[in-house]
C-alpha cells in the first residue's frame, strides 16, 4: 500500500490547546531547544518560530547566546539560485551550565526539542530530568519532548535516558503528562562561511515527520511537519536513498579522486552507478513498505538534484568519514544488502559500493585507518563476519569478497 502524508490541522490543535490549558492573552507557546548548532538553527528553531513558538536555545557558545539575547532573532539564507532569507525571530538563549535558568525554562515550556547528536542525548537527559522533577512536583500541564537526531527513535532513546535519572514518583508521573513523540528530520545545512556565530545557510529542501500515535488533542501543530501513523516506511526510505545514496557517492567519488559531491555527481558514469544502486534500494523499499514506485522514483530523483545543489559545496572527505560506523550490521550499506537477499532480489550496485566502502583509506580519517588496519592484520574475510555480521556461510560474504577483489584489479589496472 502506498505512504500518504496526513497532516493534522494547525487551526483545530491550536484549539484544543487554548482549552487544555488557558493562558494569559497574547502569550505565545514556549518551546526549548537543545542545541544550537547548524540543524538546531537552520531547521528546528525555523520551523518552530514560524509555528508561533518563542524558542529558547540551550547552548553551550557563549557568543552565540550572548548574541541570541542581545538580537532575539537570526538569519536564515537558502542556498539556491534565489539566495532567499528569512528572519527568525522571538528567541533567545541560555546556557546550559546555567543550571537554575534551565530548570525555569523547562517548568514553562509547552515543547522540548533536542538537535544535538545522539551521542550527546545521555549527557542531557541528565539536565531535562533535574528540570522535570521540578516541573512535575509543581503541575501536570502536557510536555512534548521530540529528540530531532540522525537516529533510529531518538526520542524513545532519550525517554530512556531521562527515565534513568527521575526519580520513582517522578516516573509516575511523567508517564501522565510527558509525552515523547519519535520523529525522523532531513535537511542538509552545509559548511557556514562568515563571521555571524548565528546566521546560517540550509537547502531549501526538508522533511520532518512526527510520530501521531502519541500526540494528545492538545498538540499545537508544527508548521511544516508531516504526522504519520507510522514512521518505519519514511525512516527506511530516508536510510535507504539519502544516506545510501550519500555515501555511495563519496565512497565511489573517492576512488576516481573527485574532491566534493558535486563533482562525483557531474561525472556521467558515476552519477548511472548512483543512480542504480538507489534502484536497488528504492525496489527493495517497495516490495517491503509497500512504495508508491512513481513516489519512489521521483524521491530518488529530488535526493540526487539536492547532492549536486552547486550552491551547497560538499565535501567527500567529510561525507565518507566514519566508515566502521557506515559499515556495520544496521546502517545504511549492509543493512539493505542483508535484506534484499533475504527478499530474493540481486542488489550488484549496492554490492560494489559496499566493496568501495571497504576500500576507503583517508589519512585525515582515522575510522579509516583503523578500518585498514583490521584489514591487514586479520583479513578481509574475518572483518565482513566479525564487524559487518555476514557470517563465511552466507551467500553475501563471497559476494562482498569477490566485489573487493574485483575492484582492488581493476584499480591495479588503472
Amino acid at each position: 500500500m502506498s505512504v500518504r502524508y496526513e497532516i493534522v490541522a494547525a487551526r483545530h490543535a491550536e484549539r484544543a490547546a487554548a482549552k487544555a490549558y488557558p493562558r494569559p492573552r497574547n502569550q505565545k507557546p514556549m518551546a526549548l531547544h537543545f542545541g544550537a548548532g547548524n540543524i538546531g538553527r537552520g531547521f528546528i528553531g525555523l520551523q518552530l518560530s514560524k509555528s508561533g513558538y518563542e524558542v529558547c536555545f540551550v547552548a553551550r557558545n557563549e557568543t552565540q547566546i550572548a548574541r541570541f539575547k542581545q538580537r532575539q532573532q537570526y538569519t536564515v539564507t537558502y542556498a539556491d539560485e534565489s539566495g532567499e532569507t528569512e528572519i527568525v525571530r522571538n528567541v533567545t538563549a541560555v546556557h546550559i551550565a546555567n543550571g537554575d535558568e534551565v530548570k525555569r525554562r523547562i517548568l514553562n515550556a509547552d515543547l522540548l526539542t533536542t538537535a544535538v547528536g545522539a551521542a550527546s542525548l545521555p549527557a542531557i537527559a541528565k539536565t531535562i530530568a533535574a528540570g522535570l522533577e521540578r516541573r512535575l512536583a509543581t503541575h501536570s500541564h502536557p510536555l512534548y519532548i521530540i529528540a530531532c537526531e540522525n537516529a533510529v527513535r531518538g526520542s524513545s532513546q532519550l525517554k530512556k535516558y531521562i527515565y534513568e535519572n527521575l526519580s520513582a514518583e517522578g516516573r509516575a508521573r511523567a508517564n501522565r503528562s510527558v509525552t515523547f513523540p519519535d520523529s525522523m528530520i532531513d535537511r542538509i545545512v552545509p559548511a557556514q562561511p562568515g563571521d555571524d556565530p548565528l546566521a546560517i545557510r540550509v537547502e531549501p529542501f526538508y522533511e520532518w515527520i512526527i510520530d501521531r500515535k502519541p500526540l494528545r488533542p492538545d498538540f499545537r501543530s508544527i508548521r511544516g511537519a508531516v504526522f504519520a501513523d507510522s514512521l518505519e516506511p519514511y525512516m527506511a526510505r530516508k536510510l535507504y536513498t539519502v544516506n545510501t545514496g550519500h555515501c555511495v557517492a563519496a565512497y565511489l567519488g573517492h576512488l576516481t579522486g573527485c574532491r566534493t559531491l558535486q563533482e562525483v555527481l557531474k561525472s556521467a558514469p558515476l552519477h548511472r552507478q548512483i543512480l542504480q544502486t538507489l534502484e536497488e534500494t528504492g525496489a527493495l523499499l517497495v516490495r517491503k513498505y509497500g512504495l508508491d514506485p512513481d513516489e519512489q522514483r521521483l524521491y530518488i530523483d529530488k535526493t540526487l538534484e539536492r547532492f549536486a545543489n552547486p550552491a551547497i559545496v560538499d565535501d567527500v572527505a567529510r561525507v565518507a568519514r566514519s566508515p566502521l560506523r557506515k559499515l556495520s550490521r544496521g546502517e545504511r550499506i549492509v543493512r539493505p544488502l542483508l535484506e534484499a537477499h533475504e527478499l530474493g532480489m540481486a542488489v550488484p550496485r549496492l554490492t560494489a559500493a559496499a566493496a568501495a566502502a571497504l576500500l576507503y583509506r583517508n589519512a585525515d580519517d582515522p575510522e579509516s585507518l583503523q578500518l585498514q588496519d583490521a584489514l591487514r592484520a586479520n583479513g578481509l574475510s574475518a572483518f565482513i563476519a566479525q564487524h559487518m555480521g555476514i557470517p563465511a556461510r552466507h551467500a553475501l560474504h563471497a559476494e562482498l569478497v569477490a566485489a573487493v577483489d574485483e575492484l582492488r584489479a581493476h584499480s591495479a589496472r588503472s
